[in-house]
C-alpha cells in the first residue's frame, strides 16, 4: 500500500481531519448539486424582487438586478472551488517536480529552479496581478495558472530537501546502478515517499488559492460579469445595498476556508504521526 493511501485510511482517526473532510465534500456537494434543485437559475431576473432581503420566495433574498441570491452563492462556490482547486493541484505538481529534480539532479539544475523559486517569492504578486489579468483577458481559464505560479516555491524547496536525503537511500542508489532513468527514479522511488506532504500541500493550498481569487474577484481582477464567484457577491453586497448577499458570499467563503484548513491540519497529523517514533 502507498503512503498516500495508507495516509487516508488513517485520516479517519483524525476528528478534525474527517470533520473537514464531512464538511468539505458537503459544501463541494452543495455547489454543485445545489443549482440543479433550485427554484432559480442564478442568471435569472425576478422583475417582482429587487433588492428584496430574504423571503419564502427567495430564501437568501435577491440582488439589486432581481437575481437570487441563493442562486448566485451556489454557482459562485462552484466557480471559486473549481479555480481554487485546479490551481493548487497546479501549484502542488510545479513544486514536486521543481523539487525532485532540483534535489536529484543537483547541479546547474538545482541552482536554475531555485533561483527562479527564490525569485518569484521577491516579486510583489498582486502587483503582478494587476498588471497581467488586464491584458490577459481575466477570468478562470488565466487566473488558475497565475496563482498557482505563485504558490508553488515553499514546498519545492521542502520537497528538495527531502529529495536531497532520499537520493542517498539503498533502494534509489540500486535502482540508479541497473541503469534506471532519473525520470523513473523520481516517479517509482522519490514520489511515493512525498505523497503525503504533497496531498497536505495540495490540500491547504485549495483555501489559499480560493482566498486569493475572491480577493482579487472582489476587486474587479478575477471571475468578471455576467459570470459570478463569491468575491464578486462580496462585491456587489458591500455597503447597505444588499449586506444579505454579502453575508451568504462571506459566510460561505468562511466555511469553504475552514473545511479545507481542517482537512489539511488532519492530513498533517497523520504525516506527523508517520513520523514519529
Amino acid at each position: 500500500m502507498s503512503a498516500a493511501r495508507a495516509s487516508l485510511r488513517r485520516l479517519g482517526g483524525s476528528p478534525r481531519g474527517t470533520a473537514g473532510a464531512v464538511l468539505f465534500g458537503a459544501l463541494v456537494l452543495l455547489a454543485f448539486a445545489g443549482p440543479f434543485v433550485s427554484p432559480w437559475r442564478w442568471d435569472e431576473t425576478d422583475f417582482e424582487a429587487f433588492r428584496q432581503g430574504p423571503s419564502v420566495r427567495h430564501w437568501l433574498g435577491t440582488t439589486q438586478t432581481g437575481r437570487d441570491v441563493l442562486a448566485l452563492t451556489l454557482r459562485g462556490a462552484g466557480k471559486s472551488l473549481l479555480i481554487g482547486s485546479f490551481a493548487a493541484v497546479l501549484a502542488t505538481g510545479l513544486a514536486a517536480v521543481a523539487g525532485t529534480v532540483a534535489g536529484f539532479a543537483g547541479g546547474r539544475a538545482d541552482r536554475t529552479l531555485m533561483w527562479g523559486a527564490d525569485l518569484l517569492l521577491v516579486l510583489p504578486s498582486f502587483l503582478v496581478f494587476l498588471v497581467l489579468v488586464p491584458r490577459l483577458g481575466g477570468g478562470w481559464p488565466v487566473l488558475v495558472p497565475l496563482l498557482a505560479a505563485f504558490m508553488w516555491m515553499v514546498t519545492a524547496r521542502t520537497v528538495r530537501a527531502m529529495t536531497v536525503s532520499l537520493r542517498e537511500r539503498e533502494y534509489v542508489l540500486a535502482a540508479r546502478f541497473l541503469g534506471m532513468s532519473t525520470p523513473r527514479v523520481i516517479v517509482r522511488h522519490l514520489l511515493p515517499q512525498l505523497a503525503s506532504l504533497l496531498a497536505v500541500d495540495a490540500s491547504l493550498n485549495v483555501g489559499v488559492a480560493i482566498v486569493a481569487e475572491s480577493g482579487l474577484s472582489c476587486l474587479g481582477f478575477g471571475v468578471r460579469p455576467p459570470d459570478v464567484s463569491l468575491g464578486t457577491l462580496i462585491a456587489d453586497g458591500q455597503g447597505a445595498a444588499c449586506p444579505w448577499a454579502f453575508g451568504a458570499g462571506a459566510g460561505l467563503l468562511v466555511l469553504i476556508v475552514l473545511a479545507v484548513n481542517l482537512l489539511g491540519d488532519g492530513l498533517r497529523d497523520v504525516l506527523a504521526r508517520e513520523d514519529g517514533p
